[in-house]
């Protein structure tokens, strides 16, 4: 691996690391982390209907952005629950580029914007 991507790796993880500080801080229950950390991932039955659909489906709940305005939103409306679902989501995305998993291309699942998965 080369430094640039160990670099860019570790930081995923402290944002990882963050997101997961601060949802502990909120004082929401564990259990609805548990549950809720993999969610993202249920946008892959959008390949079922091909890669490119597959890619959009994957990409929109892979994507900052959404959980950005989400965790922002949760704290002018003082709602702990949506920041808390906001901190799971932004948790699961830094997880997912700290090991290797990009957004995806729409000529395959396996070809992401920092490369190809596994190579």
């Amino acid at each position: 691996m080369r430094l640039v991507d160990l670099a860019v790796r570790l930081e995923w993880v402290a944002v990882a690391v963050v997101a997961i500080v601060f949802y502990a801080m909120a004082g929401i229950s564990w259990w609805l982390f548990a549950l809720l950390i993999l969610a993202p991932d249920l946008s892959m039955l959008g390949y079922i209907a091909g890669p490119r659909i597959g890619a959009i489906a994957y990409n929109a709940l892979h994507i900052l952005i959404a959980p950005l305005v989400l965790v922002l939103a949760g704290k002018v409306l003082a709602n702990s629950t949506m920041t808390a679902v906001a901190l799971i989501w932004i948790a699961h995305i830094a997880i997912d580029r700290a090991l290797g998993y990009g957004l995806k291309l729409s000529t395959g699942f396996q070809d992401t914007h920092l490369g190809r998965i596994g190579r």
